[in-house]
């Protein structure tokens, strides 16, 4: 770590004493006398070949000299301007329209999910047209059509997706809503379903260790969820969905313009699902009984002239769900141990509020607060288990960034706070705890403006639980040929593991719930600790002048310490502190192909080598699947003059074999094998576009309707001592069919 600190002052102090270049940023007047920045705009100095384009913010950074004199800066629509630039300083200018200009149509295919290529970080970016290539009820489900991101059931009875990234499950990704860490603590069971797919505009998805601006907890990787914005989105947005397995949803967005600055928008989401399926015949749900409304107001205000932007969010969320044996009845069946049940009850409020400052005349140069508080609340019992936890959190953050001589030394620094206190009924037993936590960041990027690029951060958080430490993160690009890009990270993450609410499928089994006490301060055991490091390479090429990119990844995570979760004993499952070597190792290779106008094609095989030393030895981890293969096909029909159009939409993944926890004697003992067969899901969609206004889409998920033969183990007898619903690796409920509608007005 100091060789890195070392390394990163001397580059600091080299590239400071570099010529600077002529910045500036490029701006025209809108229809509401609003100014707003022009990107693809280009600046280049008059008799040479010497220029650049603006960014998406309208900032551009091109070599100056003093011999240089006019500056040429044009754009489409817009009159060309040469200026004279006798001495460097900051440039601001505004660009006119054109008075008449004949009718352009544009013809731009947009990619629904894009790697950069000039960005130090591992980043895709994954827009709207992704998400709704496929049923995007909530958040666990936007990763269907995502081949970095495993999505699969938690258990055999709440009907929960959970993802892993790396090798790893979610708690080691750190996932913010605009930034905020969200899903942490006591939602990190069902929190993906807590957040409808139509309130997200658009995912950010890192790999390796992220920045340290969000936080210490990152170890695999961080997903970042923007939501829709009162000012973008429609006034009236709404989304029918409907699924032959007895789901019902509604989402329905109203956004009001309260005054030039203000606007504010309601989001309402409700979802059922009152019918019983037991297509499996083992007297039990294969999909529980639900409920759920969730509320939104959000506020923007937007001071574009002055620089200044905020948000306000008020939310509420209620969610219930009921599962077990098909005849059981929660209002009279509770605590009996003649039916087995079980209910699942959260409340949860969130307010949040974001603070900008861009200052006008700097537009590099920006100031942001950031306050969120939640109380989240859960009630629920597994049969004769009851399990409750109350978890309230309060997070803050102050930044500012700017410039170190010029635009290609940038900075981020500031502080955050973090305090959570926990209230949890295990069965019988009491667990309390506070986490009170401060820290404060570093963070330095460079850009050459052409081959290189390095962003290198440094953070240093003192905690009542986890004591005083430092996390180090650094990530390097470098393009040695035209759409070339070479890429490499390193981070240190640690976490607090609050191993009864990541895994309540504990409690709908038979097993003996051990807790072995190492006299740590979170529930005895020590916090994890472990360092990410990767390479990255991505090539973008034109194959018969058709468009393409290939990439090749490879991430390894080490843990120091980790909380084993270890379920090899049929009748108990253990929590203990590492004693040994705990490695992920993840190796991805993708190929995207435009082959014609609107239709693409993804290409994916990922290895996952996760390997943990238990208390009964060196085991791969249980059930995840060592080899997979993806594919992904999309196309859409030209649009109409009246804007209609088809999309046609089809996902097929393969997975490979998975070890099933346990020793092959005690497996066959409950009729299973080592290892589960390999097996493949096809999923497809299709949507007609009649207008901008209207679409209505079918789709079909499972259409080979691959099913567990026994999810539910001591089905029979579920109050005895073989028991278990947690040994889940394929779908349960089948192939699954459904439609909806959207309809938007502006």
């Amino acid at each position: 770590m100091k060789s890195i600190i070392s390394t990163l002052v001397l580059f600091i102090s080299v590239m400071s004493f570099a010529q600077s270049p002529l910045q500036g940023t490029i701006l025209f007047i809108n229809d509401s006398g609003i100014e707003e920045s022009i990107q693809g705009a280009s600046v280049y100095w008059l008799g040479t070949q010497v220029g650049a384009y603006t960014n998406d913010k309208g900032i551009f950074s091109l070599p100056y000299k003093k011999e240089y004199k006019e500056l040429v800066i044009s754009f489409v629509g817009f009159k060309t301007d040469t200026l004279t630039i006798n001495k460097k300083a900051y440039l601001k200018h505004v660009l006119n329209k054109e008075n008449a200009l004949e009718e352009v149509k544009i013809s731009v295919e947009r990619e629904s999910t894009k790697r950069s290529f000039l960005e130090a970080q591992n980043v895709m970016n994954v827009g709207s047209d992704e998400l709704l290539k496929a049923a995007c009820c909530n958040l666990s489900e936007s990763f269907e059509t995502n081949p970095s991101i495993d999505v699969n059931f938690s258990d055999a009875l709440t009907g929960v997706k959970q993802i892993q990234m790396l090798g790893l499950k979610s708690p080691y990704l750190l996932i913010t809503q605009e930034n905020i860490p969200s899903i942490r603590g006591a939602s990190q069971a069902f929190g993906l379903t807590f957040t409808p797919g139509t309130w997200v505009e658009s995912l950010q998805i890192t790999k390796g260790a992220g920045s340290v601006v969000n936080g210490f907890e990152s170890i695999s990787g961080q997903i970042n969820a923007e939501l829709v914005k009162p000012f973008s989105d429609d006034k009236l947005f709404v989304n029918f969905y409907g699924a032959l397995g007895g789901r019902l949803e509604l989402n329905t967005h109203v956004n009001r313009k309260v005054s030039d600055k203000w606007q504010t928008g309601i989001y309402v989401h409700g979802n059922h699902r009152g019918q019983k399926f037991d297509r499996n015949n083992d007297g039990f749900l294969d999909n529980p009984l639900a409920n759920q409304i969730n509320i939104m107001n959000r506020w923007q205000y937007t001071d574009a002239e002055k620089g200044w932007v905020s948000f306000i969010n008020l939310r509420y969320l209620n969610d219930r769900k009921q599962m077990g044996q098909l005849d059981f009845n929660f209002k009279e069946d509770r605590g009996s141990s003649g039916v087995w049940g079980s209910e699942i009850e959260t409340s949860r409020l969130d307010l949040s509020t974001k603070l900008g400052y861009v200052f006008p005349e700097l537009p590099f140069q920006k100031i942001s607060f950031q306050l969120a508080y939640s109380d989240h609340d859960q009630e629920s019992y597994f049969g004769l288990r009851d399990y409750n936890i109350n978890h309230k959190s309060f997070y803050g953050t102050g930044l500012f960034s700017s410039i170190i001589g010029d635009t290609r030394h940038k900075f981020k620094t500031g502080f955050s706070f973090l305090f959570d206190k926990y209230s949890e009924l295990v069965i019988n037993d009491e667990f309390n705890r506070t986490e009170r936590g401060v820290g404060a960041f570093f963070e330095y990027a460079y850009d050459n403006n052409d081959n290189f690029s390095l962003t290198a951060g440094l953070r240093l958080d003192t905690h009542n639980l986890l004591g005083t430490f430092v996390t180090p993160r650094i990530h390097i690009r470098y393009s040695p040929w035209v759409k070339g890009v070479f890429r490499a990270s390193l981070g240190r993450g640690v976490r607090s593991a609050n191993i009864f609410a990541e895994n309540q499928q504990l409690f709908a089994s038979s097993r003996t719930i051990n807790v072995q006490n190492d006299g740590g301060e979170i529930y005895g055991l020590n916090p994890e600790v472990a360092w990410n490091y990767g390479f990255s390479f991505l090539q973008g090429y034109k194959l018969f002048n058709r468009k393409g990119s290939a990439s090749l990844e490879y991430y390894h995570t080490m843990f120091k310490n980790k909380v084993v979760v270890d379920w090899e004993d049929p009748s108990a499952i253990s929590f203990y502190n590492l004693n040994g070597e705990s490695k992920a190792q993840s190796f991805q290779v993708e190929v995207n192909q435009n082959l014609m106008p609107h239709f693409n094609v993804r290409l994916a095989y990922r290895l996952n080598n996760v390997v943990t030393d238990y208390s009964s030895g060196r085991l791969v981890k249980p059930l995840l699947a060592r080899d997979r293969f993806f594919t992904s096909i999309s196309y859409e029909t030209p649009f109409k003059a009246n804007g209609a159009k088809w999309k046609f939409d089809t996902t097929y993944n393969w997975l490979g074999k998975q070890r099933l926890p346990g020793s092959q004697e005690e497996l066959l003992n409950r009729g299973l094998t080592q290892y589960a067969q390999s097996f493949s899901t096809l999923n497809a969609q299709i949507t007609k576009v009649f207008s901008e206004k209207f679409e209505v889409y079918v789709g079909a998920e499972n259409i080979t309707d691959v099913r567990q033969s026994s999810p539910v183990l001591g089905s029979n007898n579920p109050f005895g001592e073989n028991f278990d619903t947690t040994i889940v690796y394929a779908p349960i409920f089948g192939s699954n069919y459904y439609t909806g509608l959207r309809f938007k007005l502006n």
